[in-house]
């Protein structure tokens, strides 16, 4: 029986031609600009297929290059087996490797040419091997380009060995995936770009995870926009060295599922899929921009502040497909041959959409099989592809082996444009913009604290010079007035013995008498003197304590002068943080625009509202949205929750800033319209902190929003309890009373009817006032508060209702009570629909609770 593998690969003659030995050989001309290898002392030298755009041109990425799949065949040698059961006959090739030809005989006179990119011998190493087929593509994805290594042929012809080797016994052995890995690490550079892999099985058309067999059916998912493929159930693991690498490939091989036939012993029954993922930093573009900015006459650091780096998003694929194999060869029986059936199955459809992209058809068949849709950006799309065709010389084999170069002849016709994908690294700029926040923080406070120390030492400084200065002269003018005085005591008391002896003599000393008026004369002369060196000395001291004074009166003007520049640094302080707050609002600002400009791009009508979730208190459905927007693009405000984080978004709530909160529980009552985020809310203290607003705040919009917001959460069962509990009722009431917005009333409206339905929270609603809040909103008119109050009393009643008919509840109503009935009446015929259809339900129940229809009829 025929393999599927063979009819894939046969599929149509025009693939490859095939001439008679003796004519010209017809065969696929591959371009001009294809790889050319020249051997020099064992070492290869690689040209590129086709010019690559520049790493950093942003035009060239986006139109993409056309690139065509390079193939190489490779023979394995022959086996034990073939040794002795092919003894007498010739192998059915013959490789020609340096005109890159391969003639495949079909008899002793008669062989079919045809031409590879590479023909690679029996001898050919695992290095060669992996130079010719892989590195090129492993360079491209190092450059920021997707790339394809895959290896296609029949079971037991090497494409494991060739691609998934360890070299574990023999470090020559090692195989291509080795060999990419060793080379993309040791590229890389470890403080910027990250490599992470996932390592999967496509096992009768289940996509297994071989790091993590637990997950044995993973879903594919596709981009509806960009129509990439992804698998985000996947294991995917960071590698940062080799030896985690192969640790790795070992679980995984250890994981993968192979059988022993009679073509192999050990056949893999599964397609190995091998999915690398380089993310670098692009490197020499911020200079480029700073020059461009100056130019252009901005600030280069503000500039800097707010550009965000730009990365290169790439991605390297290993296949390592299952090898095809007719059943009556294999021996294939019971779950192998169920086995067998799959593979071929997967092989035959690769091999339609190959037909398929080498006749350029309008219509691709990929999705007839999971293979071809995981390899759809390989051939045909944005990946450079390389593909190594595995084949075996044995004459018993040439079918399969014909098919096996049919494929690779046709493949060799397909045409892909390779694509460098480029992207901002906004969370990059928002860590290094929170580092730059902290430094400057931390700066200012030391700043301040050193301005403070220096203050308080001049201060001490200028106060102990002062008090030195103070009680030096006072010292000084102590001892000067006791020397003075004591020399003004002795002079008066030389004079008064002097008188007293010329008073005891008068007669003897007559002569002497104009002598000694003399004398006296010259005392007092003396005494004068004395007293103004007295004097001046006493002036000096003055003028040397008005000295110290001006120093003081100095000393103080310093102090105010260094005051004035702590005032002037705390001002720059000010400005810096007021730039910081404008640059992470404007960052925040250029998020949200991102997000909604691409939004609007996505679905063509601009952008949408702004709070979706404040719509849904008029709906008595909560699961009424469409499912099928889960799989579409995330909304603006759920990618700013992943991004910014819901606990950093609660603390806006706090900020100083009008503009700040009313933005942040904006974003909460978005978030808050979704019931996969209501809960998350409420753990992270969301509702505490929308209460607090209702009490604290008087900003009407705020209060409306976060009245809208808690409406979203009251919907809720649980969050109904944690609203009750925390004193919701009263300050919804307060709200309601305080309020004249007829948008802010239907919100609090809205979360008291919420309340409303709960039918254990009925009592404590109205002891808290919310039935008397309702009615009291009545006097609004506005036809959408009404409404709500209507739904509200509805909900009410039928929960009354229900009480009633399980006997919990006997009596009279609670509205009745509370003076609802003849607004409910008078209202029965309101012209608004919504309002009309709530009464009439509201008076149903109250009918059926056993208030007396007679009674209502009259009110009415």
């Amino acid at each position: 029986m025929a393999s599927g593998a063979r009819n894939g690969g046969l599929g149509s003659r025009a693939g490859g031609k095939m001439d008679r030995q003796q004519g010209s050989t017809a065969t696929p001309k591959a371009p001009a600009g294809k790889p050319r290898l020249s051997a020099a002392g064992g070492a290869y030298r690689r040209t590129s297929s086709g010019p690559l755009p520049a790493a950093g041109g942003r035009n060239s990425s986006e139109s993409g290059v056309s690139s065509r799949v390079r193939v190489a065949v490779r023979l394995r040698p022959r086996n034990a087996e073939e040794q002795a059961a092919d003894a007498d006959f010739a192998d059915c090739v013959e490789l020609q490797p340096e005109l890159k030809r391969l003639k495949l005989r079909k008899n002793n006179w008669e062989s079919d040419t045809f031409e590879f990119d590479e023909v690679l011998t029996e001898f050919s190493s695992q290095k060669r091997v992996y130079e010719v087929v892989a590195k090129p593509v492993v360079e491209s994805v190092l450059e920021g380009y997707n790339g394809t290594v895959m290896a296609y042929g029949q079971t037991g012809t090497g494409k494991t060995f060739t691609l998934g080797r360890l070299g574990d016994e023999d470090t020559a052995a090692r195989g291509i995936m080795v060999r990419a890995m060793e080379d993309i690490l040791a590229d890389i550079t470890p403080e910027t770009d990250t490599v992470s892999l996932s390592y999967l099985q496509l096992y009768m058309e289940m996509i297994q995870d071989l790091l993590d067999p637990v997950n044995d059916n993973i879903a594919i998912v596709e981009d509806p926009r960009t129509g990439d493929v992804s698998l985000p159930g996947a294991t995917v693991v960071e590698v940062r060295d080799q030896k985690s690498f192969m640790d790795l490939l070992r679980i995984g091989e250890a994981h993968r599922v192979a059988a022993n036939t009679k073509l192999n012993t050990e056949s893999s029954r599964s397609h190995a899929i091998l999915m690398v993922n380089v993310r670098r930093a692009v490197k020499g573009r911020s200079e480029m921009n700073v020059s461009m900015s100056a130019e252009n006459g901005h600030s280069s650091s503000m500039m800097d502040s707010l550009r965000p780096p730009i990365v290169r998003k790439s991605k390297l694929v290993v296949v390592d497909l299952a090898g095809s194999e007719r059943i009556d060869k294999s021996g294939s029986e019971g779950h192998t041959l169920e086995e067998a059936k799959s593979i071929n199955l997967s092989l035959s459809s690769l091999g339609k959409c190959i037909n398929a992209l080498a006749e350029s058809s309008a219509h691709v068949p990929v999705r007839d099989s999971k293979l071809t849709r995981l390899l759809k950006d390989s051939f045909g799309g944005t990946a450079r592809t390389s593909l190594v065709v595995t084949i075996g010389p044995s004459p018993r084999h040439r079918g399969e082996t014909t098919s096996t170069i049919m494929f690779g002849q046709r493949a060799m016709k397909v045409q892909n444009m390779v694509k460098l994908k480029e992207e901002f690294d906004y969370k990059s700029l928002c860590r290094r913009l929170d580092i730059e926040l902290d430094k400057l923080i931390a700066e200012n406070e030391r700043q301040r604290k050193y301005f403070d120390d220096e203050i308080e030492r001049i201060t001490a400084e200028a106060q102990y010079r002062v008090a030195e200065a103070e009680k030096e002269c006072k010292v000084s003018l102590e001892n000067e007035k006791m020397k003075y005085h004591q020399e003004y005591l002795d002079s008066i008391k030389i004079l008064e013995e002097k008188w007293k002896v010329h008073q005891q003599s008068p007669k003897k000393q007559i002569k002497e008498e104009s002598t000694s008026n003399g004398d006296v004369q010259d005392l007092l002369q003396n005494e004068k003197m004395l007293r103004q060196s007295a004097e001046d000395e006493s002036n000096d001291l003055k003028n040397q304590l008005s000295h110290w004074k001006k120093m003081e009166t100095t000393a103080t003007a310093e102090v105010v002068r260094l005051r004035r520049m702590l005032d002037t640094e705390a001002s720059q302080k000010d400005k810096l943080e007021e730039e910081i707050a404008v640059l992470k609002s404007q960052l925040m600002q250029l998020s949200l625009d991102a997000d909604e400009t691409r939004m609007g791009l996505d679905t063509g009508d601009g952008p949408g509202k702004i709070f979706p979730g404040l719509d849904s208190l008029m709906s008595h459905s909560r699961n009424s949205q469409p499912r099928e927007q889960s799989n579409g693009p995330k909304a603006p405000v759920a990618k700013l929750f992943e991004q910014v984080g819901l606990q950093k978004i609660l603390s806006l709530l706090e900020s100083e800033e009008p503009d700040v909160r009313v933005h942040a529980v904006k974003v909460v009552a978005n978030l808050a319209a979704e019931e996969a985020n209501q809960e998350k809310i409420v753990e992270a203290g969301g509702l505490t902190s929308l209460l607090m607003l209702l009490r604290s705040s008087e900003d009407e919009t705020i209060r409306r929003v976060a009245a809208g917001a808690i409406a979203n959460l009251a919907m809720n069962e649980t969050n109904q309890d944690l609203i009750m509990a925390q004193g919701g009722v009263t300050l919804l009431s307060m709200t309601a009373s305080d309020a004249e917005d007829p948008q802010t009333l239907r919100m609090v409206a809205g979360a008291i009817a919420n309340l409303c339905g709960n039918d254990k929270l009925q009592t404590r609603l109205r002891g808290e006032g919310g039935i008397k809040a309702l009615l009291g909103m009545v006097k609004c008119g506005h036809p959408d508060v009404l409404a709500q109050i209507a739904r509200g009393i509805a909900n009410f009643a039928k929960c009354e209702s229900r009480a009633a008919t399980q006997g919990n509840k006997v009596g009279r109503s609670l509205l009745v009570d509370d003076g609802a009935l003849p607004w409910i009446v008078k209202n029965a015929n309101n012209e608004a629909a919504p309002i009309r259809r709530h009464i009439e339900l509201a008076l149903c129940h109250l009918a059926q609770h056993g208030y007396p229809s007679l009674s209502l009829i009259q009110l009415r």
